[in-house]
């Protein structure tokens, strides 16, 4: 294979919601290419993407799938990406690491949540963004209509390069405004019969030509001012013209294609190969440092690894681009991100589960490479001399949650072990081995995400697993201050156990001054702080602990045992078992025995004091609350509002947003668990969302009251 430079490389990210024939595409763009001979369908399990088991037995798209193809003298790296929403992470890793972003449109349904959401993340990253509007053979095409809410959710940066002359059965033949000829092709696709535009399209052909040699003009003054001086500009003008303005984002071509019968495919690799932008055109990427690396071969060598998959005979496939310098086989490189040192014994250039071996692959490119030791997803690989460290790519918050355990406990390790394999594959699949619930904890896009998951390891790793509801991570705190005391005191022969620990607890807020009054009933405790204690808790918010001691009542070496008894508590609060926060506690008084006080016992007391303070304290439960916000179609909003009330939701605001209505709320977590699947139901799949943790607020008392009796119920069968 011939070794590409960087000024010959381009890469591309095939993007879409889930059924918009991107996988067809891709057969197609690989039969023009003469990388395969015969293409694949998805019926008949023979594609190179979706070639993993689970993806055969689902029949969509789980894992990006990366593959190239050398056309008119360039090498086009090319990333399937799945189009289910639950699989986002793919297509946002693959975005990160191409230039250039085809958008499919399944021409029977139009602009869908997920092509908004794919939009979305290539505007963010400032990405070119290309239409191919597919499946124009489909019964319900409607080409005019698609083009319409184009605009209305992109803008007026839509600009046609081809148009139907028919859809539905009848679609095989399309004007081409860009070269300004008529394709049209036989029932089975393939070569197109190239003729001149006919009498009766040629009025509308100009009048979208000019509209595209106008945008094509407004990217360059040079251009603008021919264009003005003659009323035209040749083919390389105007594909220099668009290649700008793919660019700076002020054009979004929109091509006509149908993948399945292999029409206007050829035509689109064209201007792929001849029109978007080379690696070198892009901005360059930054280091963690801020330092741009701009794609040189003859720079320091650097690989960003962005994607891992394990292999049937294989094992561990990893996925690289070439940041900066040239790669060749047997180079030794540092790992900047883990400290170790690896070497790239082979590499190669991928079509799905075919890999060819290269000598060498320039700045820019991607490829693959075998068996190293202890490289992960999003490490950055170094030659001598380099330093560069990459970490660009950022995923979405998880929205689906549930506990996960093998049917076999001593399988346990077994499966955090494969978790953590998996995670690797795909870091959108979050596996938390949670202390404080007392499960691990798998969190992921959506329902069919984990799903997946559960296929996998069942099938391939022949683990049996169960999915249980997982547990709320609650917190308790306190409402009004409360004073208690207690003494522990045991004799058992010999040397015995005492300690006597008097203290007033409160709510604690930052900021707040410091102790110096309190009252309960007639009485009045002044306080004298000596010494305090801030500790910040992991799970959020403080333990604030004052010594108030005068007198040496207790000796001060007894008060970290003491301030160890009220974390006990704090690690278990006294209504549900659940970690408690935000509590001052003053340390006033108490009692000490000369032979039998030691540390247990004041560890003891105290916990002890603090749980009956709390008790008295008007103590809350509180819950972990969740900003969401849902895009939906205008027709279900109401269903969708509804829904959400039921849940406890606060609506916080409504919204349109090119088409579609944003509804935001704050949603208590223990009434998102089944929200990802609720909501496909509802709106037919038509809609996405997205829930990020805000904050913790008090449940409301129907709620605590039913949790505190299950914490007793519960603890009384323990016991």
């Amino acid at each position: 294979m011939k070794v590409y430079q960087t000024n010959e490389i381009k890469n591309i990210a095939l993007l879409g919601s889930k059924g918009s024939g991107k996988t067809t595409l891709a057969e197609a763009m690989l039969y023009e290419c003469g990388v395969i001979k015969r293409r694949g369908t998805i019926e008949g399990k023979n594609t190179v993407s979706d070639s993993f088991p689970v993806e055969k037995e689902y029949g969509y798209s789980v894992f990006s799938t990366v593959f190239y193809a050398e056309f008119l003298g360039k090498k086009l790296n090319v990333i399937d990406c799945p189009g289910a929403d639950d699989f986002v992470g793919n297509a946002i890793t693959a975005l990160n690491v191409t230039d250039t972003g085809v958008i499919l449109i399944n021409s029977q349904y139009g602009v869908e949540v997920g092509t908004q959401n794919i939009f979305r993340t290539t505007q963010s990253l400032k990405k070119p963004v290309i239409f191919a509007l597919n499946q124009l053979d489909g019964d319900k095409a409607d080409y005019e209509n698609v083009m319409e809410q184009m605009r209305e959710h992109f803008g007026n940066k839509i600009v046609a390069i081809q148009y139907p002359l028919q859809c539905g059965a009848g679609f095989n033949a399309m004007i081409d405004v860009l070269l300004m000829k008529k394709y049209s092709w036989g029932p089975d696709g393939g070569t197109p019969t190239i003729e001149e535009i006919p009498a009766e399209e040629m009025e509308r052909a100009k009048e979208l030509h000019q509209a595209l040699v106008e945008a094509a003009a407004e990217n360059d003054e040079t251009l603008m001012e021919k264009f003005f001086d003659q009323g035209h500009l040749s083919e390389d003008e105007m594909r220099e013209g668009i290649r700008k303005g793919l660019i700076d984002r002020s054009i979004y071509p929109v091509f006509c294609v149908s993948a399945a019968k292999d029409m206007g495919v050829r035509r689109m690799m064209e201007f792929l190969g001849n029109v978007v932008p080379f690696v070198e055109d892009m901005p360059a990427p930054e280091t963690v440092e801020g330092l741009e690396v701009k794609p040189d071969s003859n720079g320091p060598l650097s690989l960003y690894f962005f994607k891992t998959t394990v292999e049937p005979h294989i094992g561990e496939v990893s996925y690289f681009k070439v940041m900066s310098g040239t790669l060749t086989p047997g180079v030794d490189l540092e790992n900047i991100t883990r400290g170790s040192r690896e070497r790239i014994a082979q590499i190669y250039c991928v079509c799905g589960n075919i890999k060819t071996q290269v000598d060498k692959l320039c700045a820019g490119d991607i490829g693959a490479t075998v068996k190293l030791k202890d490289v992960r997803t999003g490490n950055t690989l170094d030659g001598k001399d380099c330093e560069y460290s990459f970490d660009f790519i950022r995923f979405p918050e998880p929205k689906y949650r549930r506990a996960i355990r093998p049917v076999t406990e001593s399988d346990s390790e077994k499966l955090m072990g494969i978790l953590t394999r998996m995670h690797e594959e795909d870091p959108t699949w979050v596996i938390e081995q949670s202390k404080e619930l007392k499960q691990i904890i798998l969190s992921g896009q959506g329902e069919f995400h984990l799903r997946t998951l559960k296929w996998r390891v069942e099938n391939n790793d022949k683990l049996p697993i169960i999915f249980d509801e997982p547990r709320i991570p609650y917190r308790e705190t306190i409402t009004k201050a409360a004073r208690a005391d207690y003494r522990h005191k045991k004799q058992s022969g010999g040397a015995g156990q005492f300690g006597e620990v008097h203290l007033i607890i409160e709510p604690y807020t930052e900021g707040m001054p410091a102790p110096d009054t309190y009252k309960f009933g007639n009485q009045e405790y002044k306080m004298s702080v000596r010494d305090t204690q801030e500790l910040p808790l992991s799970w959020g918010g403080k333990l604030v602990v004052h010594n108030c001691i005068v007198g040496g009542a207790i000796d001060a070496r007894f008060i970290p045992a003491i301030v160890k008894g009220l974390m006990d508590r704090m690690e278990q609060g006294p209504l549900t078992g659940s970690y408690a926060r935000d509590v001052r506690v003053c340390i006033y008084d108490g009692k000490m025995h000369p032979v039998d006080s030691n540390e247990i016992s004041f560890r003891l007391a105290g916990r002890n004091a603090f749980s009956e303070a709390f008790r008295n304290a008007n103590p809350k439960v509180l819950e972990p609350v969740y900003d969401v916000e849902v895009m939906v179609p205008g027709d279900v909003m109401g269903d969708v509002m509804s829904d959400l009330q039921g849940r406890r939701a606060i609506i916080m605001g409504m919204s349109s947003d090119n088409g579609f209505e944003k509804i935001s709320a704050r949603v208590p977590l223990k009434e998102m668990s089944s929200y990802s699947t609720a909501l496909s139901s509802i709106t037919g799949g038509r809609s996405a969302f997205t829930m990020k943790f805000a904050s913790y607020e008090l449940v409301p008392a129907d709620v605590q009251e039913k949790l505190l009796k299950e914490y007793a119920e519960k603890s009384q069968s323990e016991d």
